[in-house]
Formats: structure tokens, C-alpha cells, sequence
């Protein structure tokens, strides 16, 4: 298993409820009533998303495609 940092962006909306997003993965976005429950909530929606990334390349990789793993450093803002 791989591990990658991703830059999360919370903000306050409507009636207190916080949205986090993760401009690195469009489509990356939830809210919680509070901080904890946005942390979580945007935690599981990335592993949900980058799941179905993973699901979608594997089903649609043609039979004979090599698989390799990349690691990337990219500095922080």
C-alpha cells in the first residue's frame, strides 16, 4: 500500500456546517456538522473515490498492460 499526502481546504457555510474539499481530486467534496465529522467524512470520500479510480483502470486496462508503481515528491505550497 502507498502513501500520499493530500491538501485539504475546509470552509464554513450555511448554519455552521464545514465543507472540505481536496483541490487535487475533482469530485473530492463533502461537509460535516463540525470539523471531526468533515475530516472524516472527507477521508473516506477520498478512499471511495480513489477506490473507483483504481476499479475503473483495472477493468478497462487492456490484458496484456505492465503495472508499475509511481512515487512522485511534490513540494508543499
Amino acid at each position: 500500500m502507498m502513501k500520499h499526502d493530500y491538501h485539504v481546504v475546509y470552509t464554513l457555510i450555511e448554519d455552521g456546517w464545514v465543507m472540505a474539499t481536496v483541490p487535487e481530486l475533482p469530485g473530492a467534496v463533502t461537509q460535516g456538522r463540525d470539523m471531526d465529522e468533515a475530516r472524516a467524512n472527507i477521508r473516506e470520500a477520498v478512499e471511495l473515490l480513489l477506490q473507483s479510480y483504481r476499479e475503473n483502470a483495472a477493468q478497462d486496462a487492456p490484458e496484456n498492460a505492465m503495472w508499475e508503481t509511481l512515487s512522485i515528491e511534490v513540494p508543499s505550497p
